[in-house]
This record gives structure tokens, C-alpha cells and sequence, in this order.
């Protein structure tokens, strides 16, 4: 339950300078920061131990200009990021936000590995879809676990406090002669059903999105509100309530992050790099149904309009040897989800598809990969990248993995006002503001979600050392 309280007449419980509203990699983010800048701040957490969609996902983080980048020699510019974040996104997405994201990508990351330790990898092997460089950066153990660890440690060593089971189910506010109202605290609810109410200076919304929230999902996302969330429980939605509660404008509710390569009943993410690379999508009756390089988000759409809303990941041994170098494949190898078969008849009869339609598809798929052509769907196919015998095939559904829409803010991360003020004190990032994404599935760019939990956190962070009143 989300509420709005007023202080008058409140007392407190507990105060501090900065307030955190969740321990994902945006809020960790948001609180290294602050402890950069020496100032006191308590991060919330509901759970018994943090860890968020962060950990849930492929951890990769896109970035332009970073000291990794020009050390292996990529050519990549913030504008033309921007310019790849536009295109795919169709130019919905506010061109100020755009900037700023872009334009401290690599800056961040740069400060992430010079100030708290994070090493990182440049994931160079293949390009993610609608990106024209080499951007994606990644942790070693190249998973969003991993990436959360490596912040809990970062955090740790740079004495950030955590109070962890506390759930903040209120937003503690002053609205008397204010164009907008001006936040003061926050209800923290324990475990126990006991409260306690802390007063802060500046309090930081880093509690990502509405994903788990079914009556949200409804409202806002119908066309996925059946599909499989992939996302944290905890993602429920709370600072868009608050936000409608404090006449917040709301900013693309339709925008998500789909992923149509999710091991049915098994829940592991498949690397997109499958298909990026050469692999294909079949649908129960053997047959393609869309143009795979499209995007891995909007495709969750059209996998889930397939019969019985899964399909099958078509690729060879030279993409399961790739494969293998991803955590999450291992794992769904580990798991028996990977299905392999020495020819076409094979495969069909283990896959439980019609034998000549599958047939007909490979041999469709080779032709356009030896000529170098474009398909109907609007593919384009590559003979370097043609598939060959044995064959492997992993069954797949469509999942949401976090949502993209939510609370209009600055560039600074300053939470918007209707009256056109911003709401004094309060800040968003990550899945809790309006990202860059634009207004539907379609938009997302692989790395968006990370992309602006981060760089948002760090500049929410910075934006409320410096709106700070000075003692």
C-alpha cells in the first residue's frame, strides 16, 4: 500500500540528510555517490536482502566514450549514441534526457571503476541490435548478479548504510504554501507490522518500475499483462502512485523492456546473440514469423502471439560454442534445456514440429544466408553467418523484464510537478522515471533499463548534494 502523509504535527523517528528508496544498481549507485560527496544517507531496502531486477538481469551496461572503449580502439561518440538511442526509440524520447544519459555514460562508468573498483569487459564478440558501436559493458562474470555484488561491495567499503526489511509505504510531504508540494520523509514498515518515520533533506526514488503490479500492467501494458514477468516482486509500482497521488505527470506507462528468448520452463534469459548471429525463430508449426534482428524486446510481443506463446531458438554448433561463453546458457544447458540433433529430421522429431515445414525453413533460411539477402520479414541474412548441421534448439517464451515509463523528470533528475516546479526534495531514476525508451516496446535499446538506472542514479545523486541547503 502506497499512501501520501502530511508532517503537520508528525514526529519523527529518525533523521538523516539522504534518503534511498531501493538497493538495486540504481539506488547503490545514487548512495555511492553521496558518499562521495560526505553526505549522510540511509538506503531502504524492502527485502531481507538486496538484490532487485539488477541481479535478474544480463548486467550489461551500454556506454559511449569510456576509457575501455578507447583503450580497445572503438569509435564511438555520446552523439552517436544519442543518435542510435533516437532512431530506435522514433524520437518519443525526451531529447534533453537523451543527452544528459549519453552524454555521462562512459563518464560514470569511467568514476565507477576509478573510485569504487569496478573492472570492467567490453563485450565485443557481436553488436547488439540498433547499436553502431561497441558499447555494452559488462562486469567479468558478465551477469546482473554479479554486477549487484560488485556494487554491495563497492558500497560496503565506502561505509554506505543499508537498513534492509524496510518497506517505505508512505511519503511523508508538506504542500502548505508551496506551488508544489515539498517532500519531508518517508513511513518505513517492518516486518513485525511496526513503523518508523524518517525525516530527510532529499530522498531518491530508485525503486524501479510496475512490473509486478498486475492491476498496472492492465491498465498501462494490456498486450503483455498474460505474459511471464521476468522482473523483482518488489517492482510494484510505488513511485508511480506516489507520483499520481502528487499530480506527477506521467511520461510512455506503454514503454517496456520485453525479451522473446526467455528457456520455457526454465525462466534463463538466452542470449540474443543466437540470433544476432544467425539463428532463427520457428513457431510450433515449423515455421519463421518476424524479422529477429528487429529487437529481442519487441519481439517478446510477437512470440507471444505465436500458438501456446512460446517458439523455438534455431542455431548451430558454431552459436552454441558462443553461447557457452554466457553464464546463463551454461546454465540452461545445465538445466536440459538445450536440445541438440546431428540433422533437420532429427531436430523436428525432438522439437515435436512437422518435418517437411521445419525443412522447408532452414532451407529457405540457407538460401538467403548464400545470396546475401533480405527477407520478407525485412532480415537481412549473411553467408558468414550461415547455419549448418548439427542443429540446436532451445524452446523459448515471451517475458516483460521491467517497465519503461514512469515519473516525468528533469535533466537532472528532478522530479516534475504539474504546476511545472519541480516536487522540492524529491528524485527519480531507473525504472521510477520516464526513461529512454519512447513510448512502446519498441523503443527499447538492449541496455536501456541499466543504462539509465545508473547514470540517472549517479545524477539524481549529484543533482540533491547539490539542491542541498547549505548549513
Amino acid at each position: 500500500m502506497t499512501e501520501i502523509l502530511t508532517d503537520d504535527g508528525l514526529t519523527y523517528d529518525l533523521e538523516t540528510t539522504c534518503l534511498v528508496i531501493g538497493a538495486g544498481a540504481c539506488g547503490l549507485v545514487a548512495a555511492l555517490a553521496l558518499a562521495d560527496a560526505n553526505v549522510e544517507t540511509l538506503v531502504l531496502e524492502r527485502d531481507a536482502r538486496p538484490s532487485g531486477s539488477t541481479s535478474m538481469s544480463s548486467g550489461f551496461i551500454p556506454a559511449a566514450g569510456s576509457h575501455l572503449q578507447r583503450s580497445r580502439g572503438v569509435s564511438d561518440s555520446a552523439e552517436l549514441f544519442a543518435d542510435d538511442l533516437k532512431r530506435k526509440a522514433h524520437n518519443e524520447a525526451d531529447p534533453a534526457i537523451v543527452r544528459v544519459v549519453t552524454e555521462n555514460s562512459g563518464v560514470v562508468l569511467d568514476w565507477l571503476a576509478q573510485s569504487h573498483g569496478l573492472e570492467w569487459v567490453l563485450l565485443e564478440d557481436f553488436l547488439y541490435p540498433g547499436h553502431s558501436a561497441h558499447r555494452m559493458h559488462a562486469v567479468p562474470e558478465k551477469t546482473g548478479a554479479g554486477l549487484h555484488s560488485r556494487l554491495m561491495a563497492a558500497c560496503e567499503n565506502a561505509g554506505v548504510n543499508i537498513a534492509t526489511n524496510a518497506l517505505v509505504d508512505a511519503l511523508i510531504i508538506d504542500d502548505r504554501q508551496h506551488t508544489a508540494p515539498v517532500v519531508r520523509g518517508v513511513r518505513v514498515k517492518r516486518p513485525d507490522d511496526s513503523v518508523e518515520h524518517i525525516r530527510a533533506s532529499a530522498i531518491v526514488l530508485a525503486c524501479n518500475g510496475y512490473g509486478a503490479n498486475p492491476a498496472l500492467m492492465k491498465r498501462f501494458i494490456p498486450e503483455m499483462a498474460s505474459a511471464h514477468y521476468h522482473g523483482h516482486a518488489g517492482n510494484t509500482g510505488d513511485a508511480v502512485l506516489w507520483g499520481e497521488a502528487l499530480s506527477v505527470p506521467l511520461q510512455h506507462t506503454g514503454a517496456y523492456q520485453g525479451h522473446g528468448s526467455l528457456a520455457a520452463g526454465h525462466n534463463i534469459l538466452i542470449t540474443w546473440a543466437l540470433m544476432m548471429e544467425g539463428g532463427v525463430q520457428v513457431n510450433a508449426l515449423g515455421q519463421r514469423f518476424s524479422n529477429e534482428h528487429g529487437g529481442y524486446s519487441e519481439q517478446a510481443v510477437h512470440v507471444l502471439s505465436q500458438p501456446a506463446g512460446s517458439v523455438f531458438n534455431i542455431y548451430d554448433q558454431r552459436l552454441h560454442q558462443l553461447g557457452m561463453t554466457f553464464p546463463d546458457y551454461r546454465e540452461a544447458c545445465d538445466a536440459g534445456a538445450v536440445i541438440d540433433a546431428a540433422t533437420v529430421e532429427g531436430l523436428a522429431g525432438r522439437l515435436s514440429v512437422p518435418v517437411d515445414a521445419l525443412a522447408g525453413t532452414l532451407h529457405e533460411v540457407a538460401a538467403l544466408a548464400t545470396d546475401n539477402a533480405t527477407d520478407r520479414y525485412g532480415r537481412q541474412f549473411s553467408a558468414e553467418h550461415k547455419l549448418a548441421a548439427p542443429y540446436y534448439a532451445i524452446k523459448v517464451a515471451a517475458a516483460v523484464f521491467h517497465t519503461q515509463g514512469g515519473l516525468t523528470i528533469d535533466p537532472d533528475a528532478r522530479v516534475q510537478h504539474s504546476s511545472g516546479s519541480p516536487v522540492g526534495g524529491l528524485y527519480a531514476a531507473g525504472g521510477a522515471a520516464c526513461g529512454v525508451s519512447g513510448a512502446t516496446v519498441a523503443g527499447y535499446l538492449s541496455g536501456n533499463g541499466l543504462l539509465t538506472a545508473v547514470v540517472l542514479g549517479k545524477i539524481a545523486a549529484d543533482c540533491a548534494v547539490n539542491d542541498l541547503p547549505i548549513s
